[in-house]
C-alpha cells in the first residue's frame, strides 16, 4: 500500500488532469480489489460530472455521467458530508451485490469532488484501506492543482490575434445560463457550436460535451467568475455532432440579484477551431525556434516557453508556466523588469544583456509589449560577447600602441621615454608593474617604473650584469624572457629569489631593448597573477620593445647633449656671490622643464670702487646652445664694461651693439641696476625687462616706473636711466619673465603675486627669502615647462656718516701736503694708525698727479667700511696711464707704486670730471702695511720731489 503512494508520487508535475485521474482510479481498484472506480468533479450548478472512469463498460459508465449533487447517491453524499461513505450493496444503488465506497476530493475552499469506488461483495474497507482512498484523492488534488490547462497559444501576438478573429466572418452564439436551475438558453448559433439538442439545454448536457482534459480547469475558471462576480473567459474544447473535438471561445458575465447574489451568467461563443489551428501552427514554430521564447500575461505570468527557453532556464515549460518572470533566479537580475511587464505601466521595448549564474553564459533579453501582455527573447550573445571582447582588446591594444608611439615621438629624455612606457603598456597588456632599466658599463640602472616598491626598485639599481637574474639573459642573449609562475622563477633563479620576496608579482616579462643589434637595457613587465603570455602578446610586447628601445636611444644622446649643456650653462653662472659691505646677495636659477633646451637666464653681482655694487639680470631669448654662448659673452661684456666704471646707460648702449652684430634673430632683455651706498642712491637702465621690486624695511612694495625699452639687438639710444633713494636694509629684488609670467598666468598676476609673496618677507635671510619666492612662484607642479627662471635678491646696506670724509683741496702743490694732514687726522679717529703711513704715500702720489697733469675742484675722500678707500678727484677727464720707466727717467713711477701699496686701485668718470681711488685692506693689530721701500718703486728722486714740493712758499706751514 505505501509501496503504492510511493509510485504516485514519483510522477512529474505538471500532467494532465485525465492522466491524473487514471492513474488514482487504477492503483485504488488494484489495492483494494474493487470492479472498478469513477471520479465526480462538482461545477457551479446541482450536479456532479464524470471525469473519469476505470473498470466500468460504457454502458454503465454513462449511468454515471451526471450525478445530482442532492441525490442519495454515495458520490453525491460524500461531496456534501466532506468525509468518507461507505454504502453496502442493494436495489438502491442500481447494481446487486456491489457496495460502494466513496471519499471526497478537497479544493482549497471546498469539496470539489469525489472517488468513488465499486467494492462487489468484500464488504467495506479496513481502517488502513479507508487510510489509502483518502490519501489518493489528496494526491489528487494535489496535482490538479499543479496541472497545467492544455497547451494554449502564447499570450501576446498569439492571442492579440482576436482582433483578426473578430474581422472575420464567424458565427456567434449567446446563451445564459441560470445558476439556481443548472437552466441554460442558447440561440440556434450557440446550439450548434456546443452540439447540444434544444431539448436537453441543460448545463448537465454541456457538461457532458465538455472534453474531459478540459473541464477540470474550465468547471474552476467558472466558479471563481461566480464567487467573484466577474467575467467568465475561457477557451475549451466540446465534442461536435460526428464525435470530434473542436474549439469553442466562451466570454461572459455573471449577474448578481439586489442581494448581491449571483444568480445567472449571460454570454456568447464562437468556434475557434480555424484560428487555434493557425495559432497551434505557430505555436509549434515558436516552440522549435532557435531562440528562446517566453510569454507573459498582464501581470507577470508565464504562460508558455519554448524548447530552447526551457533549456536556456534549465526547466521544463510545465515547471515553467505560471511562474512570475522577475522572480526567475536568471532574470531577477534584471532592473526595472517588474515595472516594464506590469499591466498598468506605460508598455515600452526593453532590451538588456544577461548572464546566467547557473551557466555563466550571456544572453540578449528582449522585452515587446502586445496588448494583452509581454513577449521574451533570449538571444545566447556569449560567442558574440567573447568575439567583441577580443577584437575590443585588440583595438585597445592597437590604440595603445598608437598613444605609446606618439608619446615616444615626444619623449626626449630617457625619463620621459619611461614614463611613456609607464603609462601607456601596463593598461594594454593587464600588468600591475613595469620597470625600464638601462645599461651602463657593466651595470644596469633604473630609467623609470611604476607599481614597484621602493625598496626592490633600490635592489635592482645598479645590479652587475654578471649576476644569474633574468635582466642578465635577456641583455647577454638578447632574447625575451618569459616567466608564468612564482615557481617557475625560483626554479630558474633561484640565486635571484631574494628580488622576487619584495613585491606581490607572479609573472613576469623580460624584454630586451635592442638597437641595430645593441642591447641599451631592459623593459621588465609584471603581473600580479601567474599568467602565461600568448604568441600574439609577445609578439607585441617585441613590437613594443623595438619603439621603446629606439626612444631610449635617441632620449640617451640627447640627455647627453642636454647634460653638457646644462653644464655649460651653470658653469656660464656665477659659482659664488661675492661678499660685499654694501649688500648681502642671494640667487636662484631653475632651468625650464626637461623636455626643453637650456636657456640664457643669467645673473652677476659685481664689486666697483667707493663701496659701490652692480646687480645685472638677463634673459636671451630662446633656448638652446647658441643661446647659452651668448648668456656667456654678455655676462663678460657686462664684467668688462662694469669695470670700466661706466653708467648703466652706456654699459647697455656697448651691450645693445654687441647683440646687434650676433644677428637678426638673437634678442636679449637686461636689466642694470648701480647702488651706491655711500649715497644712498640706486640707478636702473633696463632693455625689455621687468621692472625690479624695491621692498623697504617697512614691508612696502615698490616696483619703479620704467620706460618700455625694447630689447637688446633691437633697442634705440639713448637707455633712460631712474634713480632711486633706497633706505639703508632695503631688498632689491631683480627676476626674469619665467618667474612671474606662464601659460597659465599673465605678468600682471605674476608681478602682484610676487608683490604680495615679497609683502610678507620681513627680515628673513635673503637666502630664505630666495627659496620662499620660488617655491611660492613656481611651485614644482605648476612650473612652466617653457622657460627658465632667474631670481636675484640683495639686502643693501648704507655707509654710516661717520664712516666717510671728505675734504677740498686747493689747486697748488700745497694740496698734498694737506692731503697728509687730513690723512693723519681722520685714520686717528678711525683708530687705523698702522696704515697712515701708506695711505700718506698713496694721497700724496694721487694729489701730485692731479696737481702736474689736471685740474680742478680737487677734492679728498677717505671711506671706512671693510676696506679703506682713498679717493682723489678733479674736474680733467684725462685718465693716468701706467707705463714702465727705465731707470734714468725721473717720472713715470707713481702709478706703479699706487698698485703695489693698495689691493685694489682705478679710475672712473664722475659727472664733473673722474676720480681716482685705492682700497687696502683694513689690518689687524699684528699685521704690518707693505713696505714701499722693499719694493724698490720709490726713488730717491721721487722723495726729493714731494720735498721740494714742501719747501715751496706756498707749502710752508704745514
Amino acid at each position: 500500500m505505501n509501496a503504492r503512494l510511493v509510485m504516485l508520487s514519483t510522477v512529474d508535475s505538471g500532467v494532465t488532469d485525465s492522466e491524473v485521474f487514471q492513474l488514482a482510479l487504477h492503483h485504488a481498484v488494484a489495492e483494494l480489489g474493487g470492479l472498478g472506480a469513477v471520479i465526480h468533479l462538482r461545477g457551479p450548478m446541482s450536479a456532479l460530472r464524470l471525469v473519469s472512469a476505470a473498470g466500468l463498460p460504457p454502458g454503465l459508465a454513462r449511468y454515471w455521467e451526471i450525478v445530482d449533487q442532492e441525490g442519495p447517491m454515495a458520490t453525491a453524499r460524500a461531496v456534501r458530508s466532506g468525509r468518507g461513505l461507505w454504502v453496502p450493496a442493494g436495489p438502491t444503488e442500481q447494481w446487486p451485490g456491489t457496495g460502494l465506497a466513496a471519499v471526497p476530493v478537497f479544493g482549497t475552499e471546498r469539496v470539489v469532488g469525489a472517488l468513488t469506488l465499486l467494492t462487489g461483495d468484500r464488504g467495506e474497507p479496513s481502517g488502513e484501506q479507508w487510510d489509502f482512498l483518502r490519501a489518493v484523492a489528496g494526491w489528487v488534488q494535489e496535482r490538479m492543482s499543479e496541472a497545467p490547462p492544455p497547451v494554449r497559444p502564447p499570450r501576446g501576438e498569439l492571442s492579440g490575434s482576436r482582433l483578426k478573429d473578430a474581422l472575420r466572418e464567424v458565427r456567434v452564439g449567446s446563451w445564459e445560463w441560470t445558476i439556481q436551475t443548472s437552466e441554460l438558453v442558447l440561440d440556434e448559433a450557440a446550439m450548434d457550436i456546443y452540439g447540444i439538442d434544444p431539448s436537453e439545454a441543460r448545463a448537465e448536457s454541456w457538461m457532458t460535451n465538455v472534453h474531459p482534459d478540459d473541464l477540470p480547469w474550465t468547471l474552476a475558471t467558472m466558479e471563481k467568475a461566480i464567487r467573484n462576480i466577474s467575467v467568465y473567459e475561457v477557451e475549451y474544447r466540446v465534442r461536435r455532432p460526428d464525435g470530434s473535438f473542436g474549439w469553442t471561445q466562451n466570454r461572459g458575465k455573471v449577474i448578481a440579484n439586489e442581494m448581491g447574489e449571483p444568480v445567472r451568467i449571460v454570454g456568447s461563443t464562437w468556434d475557434s477551431s480555424e484560428s487555434r489551428s493557425v495559432r497551434d501552427t505557430v505555436s509549434r514554430a515558436l516552440k522549435y525556434m532557435s531562440e528562446g521564447f517566453l510569454s507573459v500575461d498582464d501581470h507577470g505570468r508565464i504562460v508558455f516557453a519554448n524548447l530552447e527557453a526551457e533549456r536556456t532556464l534549465g526547466s521544463p515549460e510545465e515547471v515553467l508556466t505560471g511562474r512570475i518572470l522577475w522572480e526567475l533566479p536568471a532574470i531577477r537580475q534584471v532592473q526595472g523588469l517588474e515595472r516594464l511587464c506590469r499591466k498598468d505601466s506605460s508598455p515600452t521595448p526593453a532590451s538588456f544583456d544577461i548572464e546566467l549564474p547557473t551557466t555563466g553564459r550571456w544572453y540578449h533579453l528582449r522585452l515587446r509589449p502586445v496588448p494583452d501582455g509581454t513577449t521574451c527573447y533570449l538571444t545566447d550573445i556569449t560567442d558574440k560577447r567573447r568575439h567583441d571582447a577580443e577584437r575590443q582588446a585588440a583595438a585597445e591594444r592597437t590604440a595603445s600602441i598608437a598613444k605609446l608611439t606618439a608619446a615616444l615621438a615626444t619623449a626626449t629624455t630617457s625619463s620621459d621615454v619611461a614614463e611613456a612606457a609607464a603609462r601607456q603598456i601596463p593598461p594594454a597588456m593587464g600588468a600591475a608593474g613595469l620597470l625600464v632599466q638601462a645599461r651602463e658599463g657593466d651595470r644596469m640602472y633604473n630609467v623609470g617604473s611604476v607599481g614597484y616598491p621602493q625598496p626592490f626598485l633600490d635592489q635592482m639599481d645598479g645590479r652587475p650584469l654578471s649576476a644569474r637574474t633574468p635582466v642578465s639573459e635577456a641583455m647577454l642573449t638578447g632574447a625575451a624572457v618569459f616567466i608564468s609562475s612564482e615557481e617557475e622563477y625560483e626554479a630558474r633563479f633561484a640565486a635571484a629569489g631574494d628580488t622576487v620576496s619584495e613585491t606581490d608579482m607572479k609573472a613576469w616579462a623580460f624584454v630586451p631593448l635592442t638597437v641595430s643589434g645593441r642591447p641599451l637595457g631592459t623593459c621588465m613587465i609584471s603581473f600580479d597573477h601567474p599568467r602565461r603570455l600568448t604568441s600574439e602578446e609577445r609578439t607585441l610586447l617585441a613590437t613594443v620593445s623595438d619603439l621603446v628601445a629606439q626612444a631610449l636611444e635617441r632620449a640617451r644622446l640627447y640627455d647627453a647633449e642636454h647634460t653638457r649643456a646644462e653644464q655649460l650653462q651653470r658653469g656660464l653662472l656665477p659659482r659664488h656671490l661675492p661678499i660685499l659691505p654694501a649688500c648681502t646677495a642671494a640667487a636662484r636659477y631653475l632651468p625650464a622643464g626637461q623636455n626643453r633646451e637650456v636657456g640664457g637666464d643669467w645673473y652677476d653681482v659685481i664689486p666697483l670702487s667707493a663701496g659701490r655694487v652692480a646687480l645685472i639680470i638677463g634673459d636671451v631669448m630662446g633656448h638652446g646652445l647658441s643661446q647659452a654662448a651668448t648668456m656667456g659673452r654678455l655676462r663678460t661684456a657686462v664684467h668688462t664694461l662694469a669695470n670700466l666704471e661706466l653708467p648703466p646707460d652706456e654699459i647697455l648702449s656697448h651691450l645693445n651693439e654687441i647683440v646687434a652684430g650676433l644677428g637678426e634673430e638673437s634678442y636679449a632683455t637686461c636689466l642694470y641696476a648701480l647702488y651706491d651706498p655711500t649715497t644712498g642712491l640706486c640707478s636702473f637702465a633696463h632693455a625689455g625687462h621687468p621692472p625690479p621690486a624695491v621692498v623697504h624695511p617697512d614691508g612696502t612694495v615698490h616696483f619703479p616706473t620704467l620706460t618700455q625699452d625694447p630689447p637688446l639687438g633691437s633697442a634705440e639710444l639713448p637707455f633712460e636711466i631712474v634713480e632711486l633713494a633706497v633706505p639703508d636694509g632695503s631688498l632689491l629684488v631683480l627676476y626674469t619673465d619665467g618667474l612671474i609670467e606662464s601659460a597659465r598666468r599673465d605678468i600682471d598676476d605674476g608681478m602682484a603675486a610676487l608683490s604680495q609673496a615679497l609683502a610678507t618677507a620681513g627680515d628673513k635671510d635673503v637666502d630664505q627669502i630666495c627659496q620662499t619666492l620660488m617655491a611660492g612662484l613656481l611651485p614644482s607642479e605648476e612650473h612652466s615647462t617653457e622657460d627658465d627662471a632667474a631670481l636675484l635678491v640683495a639686502r643693501v646696506h648704507a655707509l654710516a656718516p661717520d664712516k666717510m670724509a671728505s675734504w677740498p683741496l686747493p689747486e697748488d702743490p700745497r694740496a698734498a701736503a694737506e692731503a697728509r694732514k687730513h690723512v693723519r687726522a681722520q685714520l686717528a679717529l678711525w683708530d687705523l694708525d698702522d696704515l697712515v703711513a701708506t695711505t700718506e704715500l698713496l694721497a700724496s702720489e694721487l694729489v701730485g698727479n692731479v696737481v702736474r697733469h689736471a685740474r680742478g675742484p680737487l677734492q679728498l675722500r677717505l671711506l671706512h667700511s671693510a676696506d679703506l678707500i682713498c679717493e682723489v678727484s678733479d674736474g680733467s677727464l684725462t685718465m693716468p696711464r701706467m707705463r714702465n720707466a727705465s731707470e734714468t727717467d725721473e717720472g713715470g713711477r707713481g702709478l706703479q707704486l699706487i698698485a703695489a701699496l693698495s689691493r685694489r686701485w682705478g679710475t672712473r668718470y664722475t659727472a664733473t670730471g673722474k676720480c681716482i681711488w685705492t682700497e687696502q685692506a683694513v689690518t689687524g693689530p699684528h699685521d704690518q702695511p707693505p713696505d714701499a721701500d722693499a719694493l724698490g718703486l720709490v726713488t730717491p728722486i721721487a722723495w726729493e720731489l714731494d720735498e721740494d714740493l714742501d719747501a715751496l712758499p706756498f707749502a710752508q706751514g704745514d
